[in-house]
């Protein structure tokens, strides 16, 4: 029987950068936020870490950072995938040897490959460690979709345990060829409830970084058979969510993250500053949230 590395949510944390680096004091801050909010687990240095910009040093820094402040008080998840199976498997064994929890392992992207390609890339991204890995399935960055059939022939590996998955038509044909001992979160935070309803687990979480006490309670709710309570905070949420990625993730969610009072910095370049219209939007929606 697969032991999920977390049931409810967890965070997908951004990454503080000044022109120099890595902000370590504010991303401390940020990970006694999330602890003390309530997330069930913290992933760093993914999409929204923004792990693309970083070099494999810093990269491994910022894991082994984020383990020894976490310090077991929840499971860390370290981002390390990549489209060069050689450079993924480097990434994790490296996550692995600073003491990370598990993997979060993204299709890859660009050049692509077969449902087999990808079936090959995971096995034997697995098959380099002994910590579990998450695979992460997000079409629309990758442009490639993650088959219900090959996340089934996946996960019949020991240490492959579970699936971030943002195609929702799909979740329920995973759900049903790999059982309950597999996970399936949710990698969109408007579908949280409709994962759970469909048998998942819970969610990796952008909004997380800004509201990860209503993240939390929304997937505790539900397992708790609140289902009306759970409903009530995806609803309230959802203008937020909007807010959030009114621009490519992380852009907004880390200009939230600022208007909170963390000097978290901007986004590395190509990504650039929020637009004002779209700044003004997000701080109404957060203030019509009650957060700001």
């Amino acid at each position: 029987m697969k032991k999920p590395l977390f049931i409810g949510s967890a965070v997908a944390i951004v990454t503080p950068f000044t022109e120099n680096g890595v902000d370590y004091e504010t991303l401390a801050k940020l990970i006694e936020f999330q602890i003390k909010g309530g997330s069930d687990a913290i992933v760093v240095c993914g999409t929204t870490g923004e792990a693309s910009t970083m070099p494999d040093d810093e990269h491994i820094a910022v894991i082994k950072f984020a383990v020894e402040t976490v310090n077991k008080r929840v499971p860390v998840i370290a981002g390390a995938g990549s489209n060069d199976t050689r450079h993924a498997i480097e990434l994790t064994k490296a996550s692995e040897a600073v003491g990370a929890d598990g993997i979060l392992s993204v299709t890859p992207y660009y050049n692509k490959a077969t449902q087999k390609g990808l079936y090959e890339h995971f096995k034997a991204i697995a098959n380099s460690v002994s910590i579990p890995i998450i695979l992460y399935n997000v079409p629309s960055r990758t442009n490639l979709n993650l088959n219900p059939e090959t996340v089934k022939a996946l996960a019949e590996l020991d240490n492959i345990i579970a699936v971030k998955e943002c195609n929702l038509g799909q979740v329920g044909d995973i759900v049903n060829l790999c059982g309950e001992d597999f996970a399936v979160y949710s990698g969109e935070d408007a579908n949280i409830l409709p994962v759970l309803s469909l048998g998942g687990k819970g969610v990796i979480s952008t909004m997380a970084n800004v509201i990860p006490q209503d993240t939390h309670a929304m997937v505790e709710k539900f397992f708790q058979g609140d289902i009306k309570g759970a409903t009530r905070l995806q609803l309230k949420a959802l203008n937020l969510i909007k807010a959030l990625f009114s621009e490519v993730n992380p852009i907004p969610v880390k200009a939230a993250v600022n208007l909170l009072g963390f000097e978290a910095g901007q986004c590395r370049m190509p990504l650039t500053e929020l637009s004002d219209s779209n700044l003004e939007y997000l701080r109404a929606e957060m203030k019509a949230y009650g957060l700001i």
